[in-house]
């Protein structure tokens, strides 16, 4: 006889939490992940696609809301970047959905949507990977993690591409936390760009938004990723409630996800002002990579009418989830482990 807690067997919410928990580490600790690994995860499980997607975007909501919280503790979310973000990715969203409503009418969205989200995922992850190993054999270090909104950034912190974008002095001009000023259209115009590959890949965009804040307006990564989370949770919540107006959302599935990721997103949250910079960047370009591997491994089962490629797909996805989630618990760690040891020696002194 099988316990059952909740309308579900004890071992599948305690599966449901430990995921939740896995997956809140890398949503508080990148700003990106919810979707991307739990619809796929109820999919396989069996779950219909109208439920997979509804509970994935109500947790989403839920552990966004957690996650900018614990950014907003620690000083990382620029509340007016984002609503400039959100309302020019809400455009961006809409001009991409009829992109590809027209290639669903001439019958090339799926094939053309899937080549795209693979390219994006792999370029996206090989240039952030190249970028952080590149900026490794710099010793000068990366940003204070501890982000002070009257502190100036660093020129040499800035990426050029986005010097570059500062440097168009086209009125008016926006304040942005690290002391830095840029074009409000600038802004808009990056934000807009963002909507619209989000609106014609269908997905969120957490894995577009955060490199875009960082390499294109030049904010500091841990800002970057509690300013995207902050977006999240407006486009999360909408998402969620019109599922849930059509029943799509099942609790009994959201709930123990929740359970495990209010714990895991206050710690990956908590790790971003603890790891270093560059790592941030390698463990988010590693996880765009495996990513891109995986979705092309399901694209190709798809193809050829092989079901089994798509649970070989979600072992890469999971299994990229679990050893990146591991990576940054064992950075933040070695890094507290660092930090707590000069005290000792002082106190032995």
């Amino acid at each position: 006889m099988t316990m059952e807690l909740f309308g579900i067997s004890v071992v599948l919410l305690g599966t449901f939490t430990g995921f939740g928990l896995l997956i809140g580490i890398l949503f508080g600790f990148f700003g990106m992940g919810g979707s991307f690994l739990v619809t796929p995860a109820l999919l396989v499980m069996g779950y219909e696609p109208n439920v997979a997607v509804g509970s994935g975007l109500a947790f989403v909501f839920g552990t966004s809301v957690i996650a900018t919280l614990k950014h907003r503790d620690l000083g990382q979310v620029d509340y007016k970047l984002g609503v400039l973000m959100i309302a020019g990715t809400t455009a961006g969203i809409e001009v991409g959905k009829i992109g590809l409503e027209y290639l669903q009418h001439i019958g090339l969205a799926g094939s053309v949507v899937s080549v795209a989200y693979v390219l994006l995922l792999g370029g996206i992850g090989a240039f952030v990977t190249r970028e952080a190993l590149k900026g490794g054999d710099d010793d000068s270090g990366g940003l204070e993690h501890d982000v002070d909104e009257d502190a100036d950034v660093e020129d040499a912190d800035i990426p050029d591409i986005a010097q570059k974008i500062q440097s168009y002095r086209i009125p008016p001009m926006m304040s942005l936390r690290g002391g830095f000023t840029v074009s409000l259209w600038m802004i808009l115009a990056v934000a807009f760009a963002t909507g619209l590959l989000s609106g014609f890949l269908g997905v969120g965009g957490g894995f577009i938004r955060m490199p875009a804040l960082f390499y294109l307006i030049g904010v500091p990564v841990p800002v970057a990723v509690g300013t995207d989370l902050f977006e999240i949770v407006f486009s999360g919540g909408i998402g969620s409630f019109l599922y849930a107006q059509s029943g799509a959302v099942d609790l009994s599935i959201v709930v123990p996800l929740l359970a495990g990721s209010a714990l895991g997103a206050r710690l990956g949250a908590a790790a971003t002002s603890l790891v270093e910079e560059e790592d941030i960047k390698v463990y988010f370009g590693v996880m765009l990579l495996l990513g891109a591997v995986a979705v092309a491994i399901r694209e190709v089962g798809n193809a050829i009418q092989m079901p089994v490629l798509d649970t070989v797909s979600l072992a890469i996805i999971l299994g990229a989830a679990l050893l990146v989630s591991g990576a940054v618990s064992y950075s933040a760690v070695r890094e507290l482990r660092d930090e707590a040891r000069p005290t000792t020696n002082a106190t032995a002194d």
